[in-house]
């Protein structure tokens, strides 16, 4: 296994991060600055309120390593990477329910403003690795013609006499079948960060994020993801707790911080280069599971059973042995941990839920 100790290697050196202001890109600049590395982070900041970027995620755009720009600014691009050790890829249009309304808006940012990215990575030979973030999304619902294997034969029907379904486990080799444009998105994206790079031999890495949750995460209006907060929130405030399908929807979560060094591990782990690997727990959990994780702390709670919003799928569990053998690492935060980590969190943090507060209240 890697240590801590190992990302040391990052020391000194210039991160470009596309996407560095959002919940994974400032706390990846975090742990970069942690490692004595200096991170540059470009992003639009205009996905929150400024509030957010500055009480919540601590980045001020006057801070000189945070660019103001788009992803889809070629000349920009072109220059933050040309000064920079390394790039990790994190900036997209991210709301699945946002990319299922705008869907010309969602290949924009996440098809268009990846090629100027990948564009400018290649044309230089400074840059050691670059990291595109994908997404569990590209699996959809799994395949339901493959076999199970027999190690997997008991938590899978465990699952089925629980729920009534058996969830996927998904491996970086299963058939993407994305259920959402977002998804769609971040196939394209692997598939040319594979074409553009392994074309020049510049090293890269995949990662597919499972389902990122962890304060200092916060709601946004018309959105049906991020359930642990979403759910928080709402119990904060005693409302109920809509659970989209009755909730039998199966996620992985991944805290925030492991999200983040999973990431900077596939960005110097030798046997990184070139792989697609999952960042996930391997723990199937149920968002009616996070319900009640929830209704733990806010006892008088109550669940109302709502219909499935579009592109919403049932969702697996990562399968992370590729994970533990390619970057020595698996992560370390459980559900049931970062969700009290979450509650404590809003409860130090009440004008987390401030929009939802005012909205609720007319």
């Amino acid at each position: 296994m890697y240590h801590r100790s190992d990302l040391a290697v990052l020391s000194g050196a210039t991160v470009l991060v596309t996407g560095g202001a959002g919940l994974v890109g400032s706390r990846i600049t975090a742990q970069l600055r942690t490692l004595g590395a200096r991170p540059v982070s470009l992003c639009t900041m205009n996905a929150y309120p400024d509030h957010v970027y500055a009480d919540l995620f601590g980045v001020h755009a006057s801070t000189p390593d945070v660019v103001l720009g788009d992803v889809r600014d070629a000349a920009l691009v072109r220059e933050l990477v040309g000064k920079a050790d390394y790039v990790i890829h994190a900036a997209a249009l991210a709301d699945v329910a946002a990319c299922t309304r705008q869907p010309l808006a969602a290949i924009d940012t996440n098809v268009a403003g990846t090629q100027t990215v990948l564009d400018a990575v290649a044309a230089t030979d400074r840059v050691r690795r670059m990291v595109f973030v994908s997404s569990a999304s590209v699996y959809g619902d799994g395949n339901p013609e493959e076999t199970d294997s027999p190690d997997l034969l008991t938590m899978r029907q465990l699952m089925e006499t629980v729920h009534g379904r058996i969830p996927p486990q998904f491996h970086e080799f299963t058939r993407m079948r994305p259920k959402s444009v977002y998804g769609n998105t971040k196939v394209w994206g692997e598939g040319q960060t594979a074409l553009v790079l392994g074309q020049v031999g510049t090293s890269y890495a995949i990662v597919r994020y499972f389902s990122v949750y962890g304060e200092p995460q916060t709601i946004k209006p018309h959105s049906h993801s991020w359930v642990v907060a979403w759910f928080a929130a709402r119990a904060h405030l005693g409302l109920p707790l809509h659970l989209n399908g009755g909730g039998r929807q199966v996620r992985d979560l991944v805290h925030v911080d492991d999200i983040a060094e999973g990431t900077l591990r596939a960005l110097i782990s030798p046997r990184a280069h070139t792989e697609i690997v999952n960042i996930g727990t391997g723990v199937p959990t149920t968002v009616r599971k996070v319900a009640e994780l929830v209704q733990g702390h806010y006892p008088h709670t109550v669940f109302l059973d709502t219909p499935m919003p579009a592109g919403d799928p049932l969702g697996g569990y990562a399968a992370i042995r590729k994970m533990e053998n390619v970057l020595g690492w698996k992560p370390k935060v459980s559900v049931a941990e970062g969700v009290d980590r979450y509650v404590d969190w809003l409860r130090s943090t009440p004008a987390a839920a401030d929009w939802l507060r005012q909205a609720t209240a007319v």
